[in-house]
């Protein structure tokens, strides 16, 4: 009995303080784990993305140049998309629906539209251009103006117009006075 009791307080005791999942498979018991041991262990902590792709000493084995690096050369893409076209870097800005400022953290780049008609049959806008749906996302605009200078397009930013809200009551939306009341005539 006083045995039986025993290893039921140190079950229960391994079940309050053992978090890892681990600990109670049959793993555990074949590597002679200790569960207490196992629940002490912290996670690793996170590096962030710079610090990974960061090297501090140069590689060997690679060939460096100086001048600037044009890549449209060796990409495939006809030169009649590429060339006389005008990227727009821009980022989007806070739409109106609940979501709030998702999708809006991030820099995009897109192409000038070119060869559109509208279907004479449903009135669909269509369009011969490949180039014409294609939106890419950066995370910083240096990156993105980095990103067409690699690739020899001609570019133009749209920088971010921020407008500070102003700060107003909640009774303001229900206030009757002459500058906030809309006239529906």
């Amino acid at each position: 009995m006083a045995m039986n009791f025993g290893l039921r307080r140190g079950f229960v005791h391994s079940v309050l303080t053992c978090y890892s999942r681990r600990a109670f498979g049959a793993t555990a018991v074949l590597k002679n784990e200790d569960p207490f041991k196992l629940s002490q262990l912290k996670e690793a902590p996170l590096k962030s993305l710079d610090d990974l792709l960061s090297t501090q000493e140069k590689p060997e084995g690679l060939i460096t140049v100086d001048k600037k690096v044009d890549l449209s050369t060796t990409t495939g893409v006809p030169e009649e998309h590429i060339k006389p076209r005008m990227v727009r870097i821009w980022k989007p800005a806070k739409h109106a629906m609940q979501s709030g400022t998702y999708n809006t953290h991030k820099w995009k780049i897109e192409f000038d539209a070119r060869e559109r008609w509208e279907n004479p049959l449903m009135g669909w806008a269509s369009s011969g251009d490949p180039l014409s749906n294609i939106q890419l996302s950066f995370s910083n605009k240096e990156d993105a103006v980095a990103f067409c200078e690699k690739n020899g397009w001609d570019y133009s930013v749209t920088e971010v117009v921020c407008k500070q809200p102003r700060p107003k009551s909640y009774g303001a939306n229900f206030a009757w006075d002459k500058k906030t009341r809309t006239s529906t005539k």
